[in-house]
This record gives C-alpha cells, sequence and structure tokens, in this order.
C-alpha cells in the first residue's frame, strides 16, 4: 500500500466492508463487485479452511473472514493485480481493522494458499493458469 487514500485501497476498504456486513448478517452495503465476490464465497471458504485448518470458519474474526475472502477472490478469481500488491493491502487492512494478530493470520493464511497453489508472489503480470 503506497498511500492510504489510493482510490484501490479504499475500493478494498469497502468490498471488505461489504463483506463484513454480509457475513453479520447485517444490512448489505453493496459495492459494484459485492455479487460477484459472493458467489464465489463457498468456494474461497473452501480455500481458507484448506489453508486454516485449526480454525472453523465460525471461529475466525469476523473481519479476518472477509479480509480473506476478499483478497482470495481478488487472487484467484479477479487475477488483475501482482499477488505481492494483493496480500501487502490484505494484511494492511487486517493491522487496521483486526486484531493485533489479525495481519499475522491473515498473511498465514494466504501465504499458505499461495504456496499450494505455487502463484509466483513477485510476479507483475496476471497470475498464469
Amino acid at each position: 500500500m503506497k498511500n492510504k487514500f489510493d482510490p484501490r485501497h479504499l475500493k478494498r476498504i469497502k468490498n471488505v466492508q461489504a463483506l463484513f456486513a454480509w457475513g453479520c448478517g447485517g444490512i448489505e452495503s453493496k459495492t459494484d463487485e459485492f455479487d460477484e465476490i459472493i458467489k464465489t464465497v463457498p468456494e474461497i471458504d473452501l480455500i481458507i479452511q484448506e489453508n486454516a485448518p485449526k480454525w472453523p470458519l465460525d471461529k475466525i474474526n469476523k473481519i479476518d473472514l472477509s479480509v480473506l475472502r476478499y483478497s482470495f477472490w481478488e487472487l484467484f478469481y479477479q487475477k488483475k493485480n501482482p499477488p505481492k500488491v494483493i496480500i501487502d493491502e490484505a494484511v494492511e487492512i487486517a493491522k487496521e481493522y483486526g486484531t493485533e494478530t489479525s495481519s499475522s493470520f491473515v498473511n498465514g493464511v494466504i501465504g499458505s494458499a499461495i504456496k499450494k497453489s505455487k502463484l509466483d508472489v513477485n510476479q507483475e503480470n496476471e497470475p498464469k493458469s
């Protein structure tokens, strides 16, 4: 994250907030990408469960879960940004909105998933299939 007021960063925060509200059963604060993200949540939740096996989904902090869901959607479904950018943003959002341990938890789960998927974290272009 280069700037806290970067429109891309703010867009990510809005998407995480919308996922958080949805995950808590609250009023949906939809974003442009919300419906697209929600369609992938069942598959993304499987990725989270596989990479955080000691943490059932209902025991994961709701903000951490929202950050992970959005990050995995961006990594594996949207595929527009380099993985390193997505990881950095996820960790920053977790630091800002989560608990003391959120950023390390989010980083570990994403790192595990990337390792298993064999994505190149330092790549500049769209991930290889």
